[in-house]
């Protein structure tokens, strides 16, 4: 698709459907060149959360994980549902914020498409055992750049993990595709959505490939 209906643009909305569920995205610039599709998971609800959660595990059961591994914060509600509905009872959390108990973390360097600064993926070193040697799903929000999702895989790697798959809400364009190279196969979403930039005439259009 090449545009945004008007009514969308209007209202500073986009709907997209995340797997049987259809909802409205807030639509908000983030430079004078790009406009983003917002989705916030910790305000989406708990009913949304839960059948996007059982949606998702639905696709990931058949590669019989162990455990699922997540980026605070907004893959956290996700992980837990994925988690619940897949039967297990453990999941892991890399965080972008150092934390007490993150003294000593393994660490992996990243650069998000919202911030601007270099951020750092932190993971407990006393966390290792549960992923070492197991079979492993990263299960996030959105994979947009890919940056964050290759970070991940880096590190989740570097300690001995077996990524099998790589769960999603929706990806974002298609930028994803390339930094992710030959781990971009592995990615099960339910929906897409695009980035948007300015039409020159006060509006959006809808980019794909951005």
């Amino acid at each position: 698709m090449d545009s945004v209906c008007s009514s969308t643009v209007t209202r500073g909305t986009y709907s997209v459907d995340i797997g049987s569920q259809r909802v409205d995205l807030p639509v908000v610039s983030l430079n004078e060149n790009l406009a983003l599709a917002l989705l916030i998971t910790v305000d989406m609800g708990v009913s949304f959360m839960a059948k996007a959660g059982e949606e998702l595990a639905e696709v990931l059961a058949p590669y019989d994980l162990d455990v699922v591994a997540t980026v605070a914060t907004m893959g956290i509600p996700l992980a837990v549902e994925v988690t619940r509905y897949l039967g297990l009872d453990q999941y892991v959390v890399l965080h972008k914020t150092q934390k007490i108990h993150l003294a000593d973390a393994v660490t992996e360097r990243v650069r998000s498409i919202t911030t601007d600064a270099e951020q750092r993926l932190l993971f407990d070193r006393a966390r290792i055992p549960d992923v070492e040697g197991k079979r492993v799903a990263i299960v996030d929000d959105v994979i947009s750049t890919g940056a964050s999702t290759g970070a991940t895989l880096r590190l989740l790697r570097g300690v001995g993990a077996n990524i099998v798959t790589i769960g999603t809400l929706v990806t974002e364009a298609s930028l994803w595709r390339a930094a992710l190279g030959d781990d971009a196969a592995m990615v099960r979403a339910l929906g897409s959505i695009p980035v948007f930039r300015p039409d020159g005439s006060g509006g959006l259009v809808e980019d794909w490939n951005g």
